[in-house]
């Protein structure tokens, strides 16, 4: 115990949260025709659009008029950019190559842009989604069909473009996955075993008729959703789930623009029996987004305190805290307990 204090001693100074890394919320991407400089202009307003909903959760901007205007300062907050090809799939069906402007902008410029318009921030620290999946295509049903590798390719773009990280399921050596489809079909994400830190969402598509019918099941954070897409193009009915998925968990994630702000908020954990439970508790304070900075107040065996800075609400870090695996809640306000 007396080197868990001395640990607890040196690290007194206040210690700056880390974000995720898997969300590069000042980073946006746009299509151009070309490289010239002109055309890289023209596309800036639309890659700081792309920024603006990855930072915002929202699909559109109907709802802020004011955004489009004040997209004008594009080119005067960009940092660095670069340029990518990528694949896509017209409507025939034929595979095209894609020019698209990849922009840095100043994420302090952002957050002042963001702030001024008042819009909601999705908190950048996002769990990932695994994404299944099943096709009947009238004959049989099965998990990520080979023939529609294309589709997936869409919708991890799609996906990409709103921030939200997804994953896909690996299959073994003969192309088979361990999970029943039938399990698949019925959109049980509770029989997949579900791993803190990752949400789960299981598509199933069936053709109705000229339409593709697709059923999408999402499991994130304790919440569970439901919901169906049809369109006469497979690829369209995915892609248009993956936007719904984006919707569902950016609403159930953000930060309103009138709860952000600078918050201290004092908290006492205790349970923590050596420096290493120690380190693994200040290391799960500084990964939450919602926290800025974390500071020890006192230490004494088995408590520490520890004063936080928030940029939200204590709400938001007491919402965070309660829907992990790693505290639990203690009787008095403000204490919690190490789980081990």
């Amino acid at each position: 115990m007396r080197t868990l204090l001395l640990i607890i001693l040196l690290a007194m100074q206040p210690v700056t949260g880390i974000q995720a890394d898997a969300v590069n919320l000042y980073q946006g991407e746009a299509v151009v025709e070309n490289k010239d400089a002109g055309e890289r202009r023209r596309a800036l307003p639309s890659a700081l659009a792309n920024v603006l909903r990855k930072y915002s959760g929202l699909r559109s901007f109907e709802e802020y008029p004011q955004v489009e205007p004040a997209l004008g300062i594009a080119s005067s907050i960009v940092v660095s950019f670069h340029y990518r090809s990528a694949g896509i799939v017209l409507a025939d069906g034929t595979e095209a190559e894609e020019l698209r402007l990849v922009a840095n902008f100043s994420g302090p410029e952002v957050d002042k842009l963001a702030t001024n318009l008042q819009l909601p921030l999705w908190q950048p620290l996002r769990d990932p989604i695994d994404v299944w999946v099943v096709v009947d295509n009238g004959v049989d049903r099965r998990i990520m069909p080979v023939e529609f590798d294309y589709a997936w390719n869409v919708m991890g773009d799609a996906a990409a473009s709103r921030g939200l990280p997804v994953e896909w399921p690996t299959a073994d050596e003969e192309g088979m996955y361990l999970v029943d489809a039938q399990v698949l079909w019925g959109g049980y994400t509770e029989d997949l075993g579900i791993v803190p830190g990752r949400g789960v969402m299981i598509m199933a598509a069936r053709r109705e008729g000229l339409e593709w019918s697709v059923r999408s099941n999402l499991a994130y954070r304790g919440q569970n959703w439901t919901w169906r897409s049809q369109n006469i193009d497979l690829q369209a009915a995915l892609v248009e789930s993956t936007h719904q998925a984006a919707d569902q968990v950016a609403m159930a994630s953000t930060i309103a623009a009138s709860d952000l702000g600078a918050w201290l908020h004092e908290i006492t954990v205790s349970g923590m029996k050596n420096a290493d439970e120690y380190i693994r508790c200040l290391d799960y304070l500084q990964k939450l987004s919602v926290v800025s900075q974390v500071s020890v107040v006192s230490a004494k065996p088995g408590n520490v305190s520890f004063r936080i800075e928030l940029n939200a609400l204590p709400q938001y870090f007491e919402d965070a805290v309660l829907g992990g695996q790693f505290l639990e809640l203690a009787q008095d306000r403000g204490s919690y307990v190490l789980v081990q």
